[in-house]
């Protein structure tokens, strides 16, 4: 005889019903189990007769639920109005998400999300994902074993909640972020939802108004050492692989030193990436293809000859830098030309070498053609560096003032604006204000969706770098390639996939990103090209798929999408 325990509600609260079972019975009750999990990726369970009402049918549902929604004046109520959705119908969320993502996608990611996160040890109802804490150190291995799905788990989003978009350290409030990332992997590539796993890592807080929240549901103590924190993420990484053998890791919101020092300490042991780092890389290389050929277009000038500076050295702004070096690359220039061709400015001004010690990850890009006195006026930089891209991670709300649109439009005559910074309130600026300030000449994208906006009798469509471009179909290439590694050809590959993904429709509206709603086809698109890479880099361990042409590629991707 087997124990098992059958979760149910009493109450509002779930508690756990102990029955007897002999060995060959939970045998077949779990190959039931395994043949009914598969249906339902298929086809939601239908209740007998009597247990719903007597008209309900799926057409009128999905109006209703959308009523639902659109009813709730509040983003965050609307937050949780689909949280709640998700856990009771997620053939119904994921439909809602499909059929209207540029709607939906700023509810369950940014802006929504990032106060979904401060506000999570108040709004939070039941558990969603794994929550490890360093008093799991040692045993982080049984604890990761407690996840219900052990065999069907294949993507993880894992945060420490150490810096947040752009809100800093929310230490276990994190948790929203790798659930709405994993919410976007399905609707944006059809990712199974069973197999996707959100962990937060609760290695404490330095967020002294959390420690003090009497509802806050994380650890009450200071973060931990580097030194401990890299022994813990050891031990984390080592019994993920052993738990979860086909899963791959993405690491989400680490703050700046520790996203480049795991992701260096792992990529080449563990199928892992860093989104904040190499997703938004791939997705701002991918959109500033598309501008850096509307803006030569309108110059004369080669597309060699781009500069580009930007406002935020963190690991998003140096991740991208660094990405955006291949632009240049691809225009035939050395590492060093193309290093030359990119500066960058934090909180003292522009990083140079005379201006004395600085963080490691700046190194790389600090200027070595200057050594006058500091500078730190915006205005001034633009000036001295002569940018034809301004690209900002800063956080910093209103950086790109009028002077500075105005200014990088005297030196261009289409100049490349892109405020990145999430949420909408610490974008650098508005799409109103750069088309106005420019006077309609600005080639626009941004972090946080902004509206369409009609400047003297012509409509001006905003570009969004979000990262749910790429890391869907990024995700889905990895999973069905069983890539070993994400190398930087696959994240190259995922950029370039993006940039060839507008139609001539969207080309000759000057767009440079697709429109979202196409986002299934363009993760197909994308998941092609990476999964080619990976066979290029000798990295893809499910080689069947060598044998395939790109058609048939295309198709057998398309047939492992999820549909709701």
């Amino acid at each position: 005889m087997t124990v098992v325990l059958t979760p149910y509600w009493s109450n509002g609260v779930q508690k756990l019903r102990a029955m007897l079972q002999r060995k060959h019975t939970l045998s077949f009750s779990r190959r039931a189990s395994n043949f009914h999990r598969t249906l339902g990726t298929l086809a939601p369970p239908k209740l007998p007769k009597g247990l719903t009402p007597t008209v309900l049918d799926d057409e009128t549902h999905y109006a209703r639920c959308l009523a639902q929604l659109r009813s709730k004046d509040k983003p965050l109520e609307k937050y949780i109005y689909l949280s709640q959705l998700k856990e009771h119908d997620h053939h119904m969320f994921y439909k809602l998400c499909l059929h209207n993502m540029p709607e939906i996608t700023p509810l369950i990611y940014t802006p929504t999300v990032g106060d979904a996160c401060i506000q999570y040890s108040h709004i939070y109802r039941k558990p969603e994902g794994l929550y490890l804490s360093y008093k799991d150190k040692g045993n982080l291995g049984k604890i990761i074993r407690n996840w219900p799905r052990l065999n069907d788990a294949r993507i993880s989003v894992v945060t420490d909640g150490s810096r947040i978009l752009g809100l800093g350290d929310l230490g276990i409030n994190g948790m929203p972020i790798a659930i709405g990332k994993l919410s976007l992997y399905v609707a944006g590539a059809g990712i199974r939802p069973d197999s996707t796993v959100p962990i937060v890592l609760d290695l404490g807080t330095n967020n002294q108004a959390f420690l003090d929240d009497p509802l806050y549901l994380g650890l009450r103590q200071k973060r931990i050492s580097d030194e401990e924190m890299n022994a813990f993420m050891d031990e984390f990484m080592h019994e993920m692989s052993t738990a979860f053998p086909k899963l791959l890791v993405q690491f989400e919101d680490f703050s700046t030193d520790h996203a480049f020092s795991y992701l260096e300490r792992f990529r080449n042991k563990y199928p892992v990436f860093n989104d904040d780092i190499q997703g938004t890389g791939a997705v701002v290389l991918s959109g500033f293809l598309n501008a850096a050929k509307l803006s030569s277009a309108a110059s004369g000038r080669p597309l060699s000859s781009h500069r580009i500076l930007f406002l935020g050295s963190g690991s998003a702004g140096v991740g991208v830098a660094m990405q955006l070096m291949s632009f240049f690359k691809l225009q035939g220039l050395s590492e060093e030309e193309a290093r030359d061709r990119i500066s960058l400015v934090d909180s003292q001004g522009l990083i140079y070498n005379a201006r004395g010690p600085m963080a490691e990850h700046k190194k790389f890009f600090s200027r070595r053609d200057y050594a006058g006195p500091p500078l730190t006026n915006l205005i001034d930089i633009i000036e001295h560096v002569k940018p034809t891209a301004l690209l900002g991670l800063s956080t910093i709300k209103s950086a790109f003032n009028q002077q500075v649109i105005e200014a990088m439009a005297e030196l261009n005559p289409r100049p490349i604006i892109f405020p990145l910074s999430n949420p909408v309130r610490l974008s650098e600026c508005e799409f109103h204000e750069a088309v106005t300030w420019s006077k309609g000449q600005v080639i626009f994208a941004s972090g946080s969706p902004f509206p369409v906006q009609e400047y003297q009798g012509r409509t001006y469509y905003p570009g969004q770098g979000n990262n749910m471009y790429i890391f869907p179909g990024l995700g889905l290439a990895a999973i069905l390639s069983r890539a070993s590694t994400v190398t930087d050809i696959m994240v190259e590959a995922s950029s370039l996939g993006l940039a060839d993904s507008l139609t001539p429709e969207e080309r000759e509206l000057d767009m440079i990103y697709p429109r979202v709603e196409r986002i299934r086809d363009i993760s197909n698109h994308i998941a092609c090209a990476v999964i080619r890479a990976a066979q290029k880099a000798g990295v893809d361990r499910n080689q069947d798929l060598r044998r395939m042409n790109d058609a048939q590629l295309s198709d057998f991707v398309k047939s492992r999408m999820w549909i709701p």
